[in-house]
C-alpha cells in the first residue's frame, strides 16, 4: 500500500485542461484495460485536491461513467461530487447512469451511486434519488443499507418536505432495530443531525429502542459507539429505575481505549444521574469513572488538555469523581503550558483541608519555574487556596512572604494581588503583614497590582503612619495612570481622609485629587465618582464615613463555582467543543441546536430546582438585504413642538421619528432637578448652598441642585472650610 502511494505521488503536479482532454479522447481507441483512463482520471483527481478547477472537463470525464472497472466509477463520482453542483445544466445526462448503477449487481455500486446522488442537491437529481433510496434503504446488503441511511439525511438537508413526505424519515426510524450494528448506527447518526436541526424533526428514544441501541454497542465500530451513545441523551427516564438500568448498562464502556467513546460514555452517565434516586449507585458510577479519566492522561498533550477542560466541569458538579486523585494533576516538566495551566486549576479546585499542604508544596516549587505565565499562576493559585482552605492560610501567606522576600518583580505584584483578597476574607488576622508590602511599593508597576496596593493603604490607613506621604508620591502620577489605578486613589485618597480629616496634608490631598478627577479626566466613571464623593463630603461628611468604611462581605470561594443550572446543561456536551471553551454551543455556532434537562417524575429535586431552559442563539442570522427605501412610519398625530417642554412620558401617538433619541428621555411630571442624598425627600435644617467656594470643580453640573444641610448630622455650609 504504501509503495503504491509512493507511485501516486507522481499524479499531484499542475495539468493543463487541453492536455487532459487529449489524452482522455486517446485513451478511447486503444485503451483496452483501461489503464490509460486510469492514469488521467487520477491526475485529474490530484489537480482538484490541490485546489485547481477541472470543471471545463465535465463532459470528458462523465463518458467514462459507463467503465465497469470499479476504481475508474470511483473517481468519476469522486469528480461528479466536486462539480455536479456546478453543472445543473449538464447534470441530467448522467442520471440514466446513475439509475443503472443503483441496481448494478455489486453493492459497492449501488452505495456509490446513491452516495453520490445524496451529494448533488439539484432537484432533478435528488428527484431520481427518492426512489432509488427507497429501495436501497431495504437492500438486502448491510453496506448498502448503512449508505442509505446518511443519504437520507443529506437528502433532508436538500428538501426536508419532500423526505418527509416520502416517508424517509419513518424508515430511519425502522433501521434503528436493523440486525446490523453498522446500520444501527448510521440509522443514529443520520437520525441525530436531522433532530439536531432547527426545522427538524424531535428525535426521542423510549425505553425498548435505547435498550436494543444499548445492546448493539458492543458489535458497533468506536465511532457508531459514539454516535450510539450520544443519541441516548434523546432518551428521557420517565422513572428512576429505568434510568438505573440504563447506567448500569453503560459502565461497562468506561473502559474502551478510544478517548471519546470513554468521554461520550461519561456524558451519559452524568446526564442519566440527575434521574436517579440511588444514593450508593451514584457513588459507585462516580467511583468508576474516576480511573478512564485518570487514564486518558497519559495520552498525548492535546487529548491530554480536552480531557483536563472536560474534568474541571465534571468535579465541579461531581466532586467525588476525582477527589482522592489530586497527586495525577502535578504538573510535570515536559508538559506543555497550555496543560500546565489547566491541571493548576484542577489542583485548586480538588484542593481541601486533607491535601492542602502537598497542594502547596507544590504550587511552591512551581513559582519558582522560568515560565513567567506559569508563575503567575501559580502564585495567584496560593493566594486563592489560602482564601477556600482555612487551616492552610497561615502556611500560604507565610510562603507568599518568602517569595516576596526573593524581589522577583511579576511575584510580588501577583502575590499583593492576593494578598489584597485575603485581607477582605480574614478581616483582623493578617494585617501586621502590610509594613512588608510597603516596603515594595516601588516594584509595582503593573495596574492591577498597583491597584490592590493602594486599596490596601486607603483600607488600612488608619494602622499607616505614613499613608498620607505613600498616597501622595502615588498620586504624583494621577493623570498618567490607567483608569483602574485613578479610581483606586480616588477612593483611597477619601478614605484617607475620612480616617484623617484633621491633617492638613490630607486635606489638600483629597483636594487636589477630587479637583483632578473632575476637572482634567475625561473618563465618565471616574468623573462620576469623584463628583459622588465630592457632594457627599460637601452635604454630610458622617454619612460619607458610613458609605465609604462601609462593612465589605468577606471573599469566598462561591464565585469560582459555575451556576450549577449552566453546568447541568454544559455537562450535556461533555467531549465537544462546547466542554472545552465551557460555552454552549448555540453560543458560537450558527443553528446548533441546545440541550436542557427535561423535567419528568424521576428528575432529582436538586436538578430541577436549578433547571434552565432552553437559550436561544446569541449569533446574529443569515443577512437579508432588501432592496429599495425603508418603510415610511405611520403617523396618528401632529409632531412634538421643539419649544414645548417634555413634561410627561409621550404617548404611543406622538408620531415621533423613532430614531430620535434626545426626544426619548422621561422625567417624572414632578421631576425638577434635584437628587437624594441621605434617602431622604426633605432634609429640614439650615438652608445654604455647599457648593459656594468649591472653585467651579462641578463646571456646568447645573442639573444637580444643592440640597438643604442637615447641621445635626455632620454637614459643613463650607466644604473648602473642611478641606483648607
Amino acid at each position: 500500500m504504501s509503495a503504491q502511494h509512493g507511485q501516486d505521488a507522481k499524479f499531484f503536479q499542475r495539468g493543463k485542461i487541453e492536455e487532459f482532454r487529449a489524452e482522455l479522447q486517446a485513451a478511447e481507441s486503444k485503451d483496452k484495460k483501461y489503464q490509460k483512463r486510469k492514469t488521467v482520471l487520477k491526475k485529474i483527481v490530484a489537480n482538484i485536491t490541490m485546489g485547481n478547477d477541472m470543471s471545463p472537463l465535465f463532459h470528458d470525464v462523465t463518458q467514462c461513467i459507463g467503465t465497469p472497472l470499479l476504481e475508474i466509477k470511483k473517481m468519476v463520482y469522486l469528480y461528479l461530487v466536486s462539480y455536479g453542483r456546478s453543472k445543473p445544466d449538464q447534470i441530467h445526462m448522467v442520471i440514466p447512469s446513475f439509475l443503472q448503477d443503483c441496481n448494478d449487481r455489486n453493492p459497492l455500486i449501488r452505495a456509490l451511486a446513491i452516495r453520490t446522488m445524496a451529494y448533488i442537491p439539484i432537484p432533478v437529481v435528488t428527484e431520481a434519488l427518492s426512489d432509488q433510496l427507497r429501495h436501497c434503504i431495504k437492500d438486502r446488503d448491510p453496506y448498502v443499507r448503512k449508505t442509505a441511511a446518511i443519504c437520507v439525511a443529506k437528502l433532508y438537508v436538500a428538501d426536508p418536505r419532500k423526505a418527509e413526505r416520502a416517508g424517509f424519515v419513518e424508515m430511519l426510524r425502522d433501521m434503528l432495530l436493523d440486525s446490523n450494528a453498522t446500520v444501527v448506527a448510521n440509522a443514529v447518526a443520520a437520525l441525530s443531525e436531522i433532530g439536531d436541526r432547527q426545522d427538524g424533526v424531535i428525535f426521542r428514544l423510549n425505553l425498548t429502542v435505547a435498550s436494543k441501541l444499548i445492546a448493539s454497542l458492543g458489535e458497533s465500530s468506536e465511532w457508531g459507539q459514539i454516535y450510539i451513545l450520544d443519541s441516548l441523551l434523546r432518551f428521557v427516564p420517565e422513572e428512576h429505575s429505568e434510568a438505573e438500568i440504563m447506567g448500569e448498562r453503560i459502565i461497562v464502556q468506561l473502559q474502551h481505549a478510544n478517548s471519546a467513546v470513554v468521554l461520550t460514555a461519561v456524558k451519559v452517565l452524568l446526564y442519566l444521574m440527575n434521574y436517579m434516586e440511588n444514593r450508593r449507585l451514584i457513588e459507585y458510577i462516580c467511583k468508576k469513572m474516576g480511573p478512564p479519566l485518570v487514564a486518558l492522561l497519559s495520552s498525548g498533550p492535546e487529548v491530554q488538555y480536552v480531557t483536563l477542560r472536560n474534568i474541571l466541569l465534571i468535579i465541579q458538579r461531581r466532586p467525588t469523581v476525582l477527589k482522592n486523585d489530586v497527586k495525577v494533576f502535578f504538573c510535570k516538566y515536559n508538559d506543555p503550558i497550555y496543560v500546565k495551566l489547566a491541571k493548576l486549576e484542577i489542583m485548586y479546585r480538588l484542593a481541601r483541608e486533607e491535601n492542602a499542604q502537598e497542594v502547596l508544596a507544590e504550587l511552591e516549587e512551581y513559582a519558582s519555574e522560568v515560565d513567567v505565565d506559569f508563575v503567575r499562576k501559580s502564585v495567584r493559585s496560593i493566594g486563592r487556596l489560602a482564601i477556600k482552605v482555612e487551616a492552610a492560610a497561615d502556611n500560604c501567606i507565610q510562603s507568599l512572604l518568602t517569595l516576596i522576600e526573593n524581589k522577583v518583580t511579576y511575584v510580588v505584584q501577583e502575590a499583593v494581588i492576593v494578598i489584597k483578597d485575603i485581607f477582605r476574607r480574614y478581616p483582623g488576622k493578617y494585617e501586621g503583614i502590610i509594613p512588608t508590602l510597603c516596603e515594595n511599593l516601588d516594584v509595582l508597576d503593573e495596574p492591577e497590582s498597583k491597584a490592590a496596593m493602594i486599596w490596601i493603604l486607603g483600607q488600612f490607613a488608619d494602622r499607616i503612619d505614613n499613608a498620607d506621604e505613600l498616597l501622595d508620591d502615588l498620586v504624583y502620577s494621577f493623570l498618567d495612570e490607567p483608569t483602574e489605578v485613578q479610581l483606586a486613589l480616588l477612593t483611597a485618597t477619601v478614605k484617607l481622609f475620612v480616617y484623617k480629616s484633621t491633617s492638613d496634608n490630607t486635606k489638600a490631598l483629597v483636594h487636589k485629587v477630587l479637583k483632578w478627577a473632575t476637572e482634567e479626566v475625561d473618563n465618565p466613571d471616574l468623573r462620576d465618582r469623584g463628583f459622588m464623593y465630592w457632594r457627599m463630603l460637601a452635604v454630610n461628611p458622617t454619612l460619607a464615613q458610613e458609605i465609604v468604611l462601609a462593612g465589605k462581605p468577606a471573599i469566598t470561594t462561591d464565585s469560582d463555582r459555575m451556576d450549577r443550572g449552566a453546568l447541568d446543561q454544559l455537562l450535556l456536551h461533555t467531549g465537544t467543543l462546547g466542554s472545552i471553551y465551557h460555552k454552549n454551543p448555540e453560543t458560537f455556532i450558527r443553528n446548533a441546536a441546545g440541550r436542557a434537562l427535561v423535567d419528568t417524575p424521576a428528575l432529582n429535586p436538586s436538578s430541577r430546582a436549578v433547571l434552565l431552559p432552553l437559550s436561544r442563539s446569541h449569533l446574529p442570522p443569515t443577512t437579508v438585504t432588501v432592496q429599495g427605501p425603508g418603510p415610511i412610519e405611520p403617523t396618528s398625530g401632529p409632531p412634538a413642538e421643539p419649544s414645548k417642554p417634555l413634561a410627561s412620558a409621550p404617548s404611543e401617538t406622538d408620531g415621533q421619528d423613532l430614531l430620535d433619541v434626545d426626544n426619548v428621555v422621561v422625567r417624572p411630571g414632578n421631576y425638577d432637578g434635584e437628587a437624594d442624598v441621605d434617602g431622604e425627600d426633605e432634609v429640614p435644617g439650615k438652608a445654604g448652598d455647599p457648593y459656594a467656594n468649591l472653585d467651579s470643580a462641578f463646571g456646568g453640573y447645573l442639573a444637580d441642585k444643592p440640597q438643604p444641610i442637615h447641621s445635626g448630622r455632620g454637614g459643613h455650609a463650607n466644604f473648602d472650610e473642611l478641606l483648607l
